[in-house]
């Protein structure tokens, strides 16, 4: 979507709820979690002109996914209309922890 008018903060935040449904869509190949819920994304942003910016982990550099998934995501974010381009930062700072996941996800694990 290329736009000449601002997004209004409504806007904004309707972009980032749905992007936020989106990211609950995407799995962990080897935890039956979504990546929302496991905590491995850290940031969600939409500028005004409907760009998204998602900054994320995974839950080892070594993941067999460390560039599947990113591209993944990527493609789903920018797929959602509204939004006018996707940039990912994937990132290991702060390394991800168990202690990072949702209590739905604790739980669904067997740690609570």
């Amino acid at each position: 979507m290329t736009t000449d008018t601002m997004l209004t903060e409504t806007q904004i935040q309707v972009l980032g709820d749905h992007i936020v449904e989106v990211l609950h869509t995407i799995y962990d190949p080897e935890i039956p979690i979504d990546i929302y819920e496991l905590g491995l994304i850290y940031d969600v942003q939409v500028s005004d002109e409907g760009a998204a910016n998602i900054i994320m982990t995974l839950t080892t550099p070594n993941c067999p996914v460390a560039e599947s998934m990113p591209a993944e995501v990527e493609a789903k974010i920018a797929g959602i209309e509204g939004i006018s381009s996707c940039k990912l930062e994937l990132t290991f700072e702060p390394q991800w922890t168990k202690d990072m996941m949702s209590e739905e996800a604790l739980l669904a694990l067997g740690f609570l």
